[in-house]
């Protein structure tokens, strides 16, 4: 009987369980984070209800790593506040930030104190009147939780990495791939170097080397999918790898910001000054070396240069980027000018033309019009232009109506309008298109396309698996590809490549103080 008694507390210790006074002895970490790209050359605005948000709990449904059988959530005593998270989009409002900074900040005192916090943002949100929010709002979690707690921030490699955000870190890290196949592994290493530090006793690391890099290039040249952005980034397991050496990030930073903040820059942490100055000066060189050689990820063209490849083409599906207005790097989403100009060419006129899918453009009066007339009905309407008309006005719209789901998280309601041989997908609200999915699920068959339109970059992995060839369309909108064109006022000059002449930086390393440190 005692040796079943011993036996049981063996399996049970096994799996995770303890007593009360083992469980004392996790260390206690908090969770908290918001993450949006924000662009600053759009009219439009983010409010709180753009935010998608999981409070306490519902938190670690985002996280596989701490499902509740998993290895990570049994080594700590966990305290998820606020995560919040939106589409890409203009500047967030200051009442909204306000509000979920405010609710993050009073959860947090709710549990006091704590060992760690795994702070989970994007890096690059704008709000008005407001520089470095990520810096701000990192300082704002210090003044709650005190200097000793062991910050570690998991970020996207377009973020920005701002002194102060440096500062107030511990660990600090960002995805190495783009597109972001890595987002989770990144979030799990982030943190996994938190509880490897605390459950150790080694704490804070001894040395953080920033290096700012100037250099502000778009996403869609800086694809690790292609050289030199996938050997740059190569190059960072060699560094961790090193004795005295945690970790090792590159960011490419947001380059549809006007922000002092909005350029590259290179981090490493460790317990080896010599080592941690080294990786990061090295990783530094590396990018500035490489910096006349990024390139387009795909073949870029004017809109009327795509449509010319894509008829003469007989891959299928042609993919063509309608770059300029991508939601999901910060565009408005219902910026009109490209599907204007595709309505008007003759080859999509006749019903049995060229089939073309457009994904998508909002307007929700029309999609309200095509509910009531049904499937098989015809609309007529407008849409798009509600926030960002600069380019082109409210789309007219006149067709018949193939498809309308109700009930998608984002959109809510999707119509189908055929106009000769282009279905057009309107929603009520924005909407990004990046699974195969998306598109079935509205009974189109996105395969069996002469031409699918998207308003996207670089194609997302599933899009860029189904392509049969591919370009990006140089279209105006508030994530213009062109950066000359949106004159920037307030980043630090000289900047490459707007000042391609410019001499060589000093890329020394620039050590941080700890957050301990700081006064």
């Amino acid at each position: 009987m005692r040796n079943s008694i011993f036996g049981l507390l063996a399996i049970l210790l096994a799996f995770g369980c303890s007593s009360p006074e083992t469980k004392e002895k996790l260390p206690r970490i908090a969770i908290a984070g918001l993450a949006i790209e924000s662009s600053t050359f759009s009219p439009a605005q983010s409010d709180a209800a753009a935010f998608r948000t999981r409070v306490g709990e519902e938190i670690f449904s985002y996280y596989p790593f701490l499902d509740s059988g998993s290895v990570d959530r049994g080594r700590a005593e966990w305290f998820p506040t606020l995560r919040g998270h939106a589409i890409p989009g203009g500047i967030v409002t200051r009442e909204a930030y306000d509000s979920l900074v405010g609710v993050t900040l009073e959860m947090l005192k709710e549990n006091l104190p704590y060992d760690g916090l795994f702070f989970d943002i994007h890096g690059a949100m704008s709000v008005v009147g407001l520089d470095d929010p990520e810096g701000d709002f990192i300082a704002k979690v210090r003044d709650v939780v005190g200097t000793e707690t062991l910050i570690s921030t998991s970020m996207d490699l377009h973020g920005n990495v701002s002194e102060r955000l440096a500062q107030h870190t511990d660990l600090i890290t960002c995805y190495r791939m783009a597109p972001h196949e890595d987002a989770l592994e990144s979030k799990q290493r982030a943190v996994e170097n938190m509880l490897d530090r605390l459950e150790s006793g080694k704490g804070k690391p001894a040395y953080k080397a920033w290096i700012p890099v100037p250099i502000l290039l778009p996403g869609e040249k800086t694809s690790t999918r292609i050289d030199p952005g996938k050997s740059l980034y190569a190059k960072i397991p060699s560094q961790i790898e090193k004795e005295g050496v945690i970790d090792a990030a590159i960011w490419i930073g947001y380059a549809w910001a006007d922000e002092p903040r909005n350029h590259a820059v290179v981090m490493v942490t460790g317990d080896d000054e010599k080592a941690v100055s080294e990786s990061a000066e090295y990783l530094a060189n590396s990018f500035w070396d490489v910096r006349n050689e990024f390139e387009f990820v795909a073949p870029v063209a004017t809109l009327d240069e795509s449509l010319k490849m894509a008829l003469a083409s007989d891959k299928k599906p042609y993919m063509i980027s309608d770059m300029g207005d991508n939601p999901t790097a910060g565009g408005a989403g219902d910026v009109t000018w490209t599907i204007t100009e595709v309505l008007k060419r003759p080859e999509f006129k006749s019903e049995d033309g060229p089939t073309l899918i457009y994904a998508s453009i909002p307007g929700p009066e029309f999609v309200e019009k095509a509910v009531e007339v049904g499937v098989g009905g015809t609309v007529e309407g407008t849409a798009g232009a509600a926030v960002d008309d600069r380019f082109a006005p409210p789309v007219p719209l006149k067709g018949t109506v193939e498809f309308i789901k109700e009930g998608d998280r984002a959109a809510e309601v999707e119509v189908v309008v055929k106009i000769g041989s282009v279905h057009v997908i309107v929603t009520k609200k924005r909407k990004p298109y990046h699974n195969e999915s998306d598109f079935t699920e509205l009974g189109l068959n996105p395969r069996e396309a002469d031409i699918v339109m998207v308003k996207i970059g670089y194609l997302v992995p599933e899009l860029y698996d189904m392509r049969g060839d591919w370009v990006m369309a140089l279209t105006p909108g508030g994530v213009d590809q062109d950066l000359e064109r949106l004159g920037y006022q307030r980043i630090k000059r000289p900047m490459f490549p707007l000042d391609k002449d410019m001499p060589d930086p000093d890329l020394s390393t620039q050590f941080i103080p700890a957050s301990d440190q700081l006064k």
